[in-house]
């Protein structure tokens, strides 16, 4: 357990809240996130019901629950939603979902559906009260078909979600990539399998191209830094995945 200030100042902070430990989510570690300005935060991926109480002890270094003014899921996944219910009692802040997804999220067992804003399929920009501003960017199909992106301006740090993953071997804890050819091996067959296809990352990337990225921070693994930000986005734009790569009786080809 622990927390990275990914990117400090005055009165901003992106902070990676917590990788968690092995248990509820089958030793598939995630990446929990709080973004702080002045006195508000903004949680990404709170994460699944096992690694909240890690989560909300992290959280409490910053800021208390009711100072949390939104929070942000990047998709529908257990090991994002999982711990929802628990977190929507404690902070009286909205939930930004894709609208796709709002249908089916009271099968997690939520009932305050009111407080769940639909974010459309184009995106939006988020501003509270005090203006504080983040951008949420589409990444459809990467790999959820309402899958979100949450930019940053001020830190210039873009939260992927799933895009840029890692699945890394338990002993292997690191909190950077700045080679990215030597990150190359942890998350290539994860993006062959999970992305849906070539067409959908092209689209992602033109739809990120004008943003001033300084680190993608994905919800598995390490955050993308320097030189390997680019080396990735350069890696993933002839990226062969899922459909492109889907054969008849569940097989999956090979790429070239």
């Amino acid at each position: 357990m622990r927390n990275i200030k990914l990117f400090e100042s005055d009165d901003h902070r992106f902070i990676l809240l917590n990788e968690s430990e092995p248990g509820e989510e089958d030793g598939i570690r995630s990446n929990q996130y709080l973004i702080t300005h002045h006195d508000e935060g903004v949680l990404l991926d709170p994460g699944g019901f096992g690694v909240m109480p890690r989560v909300l002890a992290e959280m409490l270094r910053y800021v208390r629950p009711e100072q949390i003014k939104a929070i942000f899921l990047s998709h529908q996944d257990p090991d994002i939603v999982g711990g929802l219910s628990t977190w929507m009692e404690l902070c009286r802040s909205p939930v930004h979902v894709s609208s796709i997804w709002i249908r089916f999220l009271p099968h997690y067992g939520l009932k305050d559906m009111d407080r769940f804003i639909g974010v459309p399929n184009e995106g939006m920009d988020y501003e509270s009260e005090l203006g504080f501003k983040l951008k949420v960017v589409p990444a459809h199909f990467l790999h959820s078909e309402g899958q979100i992106n949450v930019y940053d301006p001020v830190s210039k740090i873009l939260f992927t979600g799933d895009i840029g993953a890692a699945m890394l071997p338990m002993e292997k804890d690191d909190a950077f990539i700045d080679d990215f050819s030597s990150h190359l091996t942890y998350i290539e067959s994860f993006h062959r399998r999970y992305m849906c296809s070539n067409k959908a990352i092209r689209c992602w990337l033109e739809t990120i191209a004008d943003l001033d990225i300084a680190m993608i921070a994905p919800q598995h693994g390490p955050v993308y830094r320097g030189a390997a930000v680019q080396d990735f986005l350069n890696w993933l734009k002839d990226l062969q995945c899922g459909i492109d790569l889907m054969q008849a009786g569940g097989r999956f080809k090979e790429s070239d």
